[in-house]
């Protein structure tokens, strides 16, 4: 069982998509193929695939990796009324078991979204060895969560899931969340693609209470069936969000890092 089963609706809806800078970033990536090919790990309701879009040829193809189907399912719908004359194909596989049909199949670059800790880190990196072209550069990218962001509401926000929950954070069926015991920029260190270089990008968004609570549906640390009483918590937390909140707003100021990584010797 998926850590976001049956969540697919508000993480399609309520999970933000990426920066403009951050697909400008990724577009550098893709200028000069013909036929550019993006592979995307762990793509959920297909965020990045969303956003790249706009900057994507007529002629680009995308394969989005996730093991819930649902949730794949939600992303090609999504996909399906924009693509033009592009491709999207989704592989309800775990990431590192991703093995494309094609024999000649070769990624441009490959992204991994707010997953990556929640992967078998070196398997995956093994396999995109195997399927990224050799000039592809792999990028591991994220921007934290309302979990960790340190804003006074979003500090109080927590504090009343940690009342209801307990203070450790859930991770959904499987328990309380551990960090992973090292850092991704140590993982990519000792992979294939041990050239990383860190990119931080500032940016500001505007939540209501209303999509903080969409969002909460969407976690692992507060979807719905976590609770005893959901109901209770959700009119506790919309309280708590528009007293807070500035003519109905609430600011979150934060920073989307990626670690863009290729393998040793290949011009940037």
């Amino acid at each position: 069982m998926s850590l976001f089963d049956s969540v697919d609706h508000y993480y399609a809806r309520y999970r933000p998509r990426l920066p403009d800078q951050v697909v400008r970033l990724l577009a550098r990536e893709l200028a000069g193929a013909e036929a550019p090919r993006l592979l995307d790990l762990g793509a959920g309701t297909g965020q990045v695939a969303l956003s790249m879009l706009p900057v994507l040829p007529p002629t680009a193809r995308m394969d989005l990796v996730d093991q819930d189907e649902g949730m794949l399912r939600t992303a090609l719908d999504e996909l399906r009324p924009r693509l033009g004359g592009r491709t999207a194909t989704v592989h309800a596989v775990p990431a590192e078991k991703f093995a494309p049909a094609q024999p000649d199949y070769r990624a441009d670059l490959v992204t991994c979204c707010r997953a990556f800790h929640w992967m078998d880190r070196p398997a995956v990196l093994a396999m995109a060895d195997r399927a990224a072209a050799p000039h592809a550069a792999v990028v591991i990218m994220g921007d934290g969560s309302l979990w960790t962001h340190q804003a006074e509401w979003t500090v109080a926000l927590r504090a009343l899931i940690q009342s209801h929950l307990g203070e450790d954070r859930r991770a959904g069926a499987t328990g309380t969340y551990r960090e992973p015991g090292r850092r991704h920029e140590d993982d990519l260190t000792d992979s294939a693609f041990s050239d990383v270089a860190e990119h931080r990008i500032p940016f500001a968004r505007a939540w209501t209470p209303r999509s903080v609570l969409g969002y909460l549906r969407s976690t692992s640390f507060a979807r719905p069936d976590l609770f005893a009483d959901h109901t209770g918590f959700e009119e506790q937390a919309e309280d708590l969000l528009l007293r807070r909140a500035q003519d109905g707003v609430l600011h979150e100021d934060g920073v989307f890092t990626g670690l863009l990584a290729r393998r040793p010797g290949v011009a940037r």
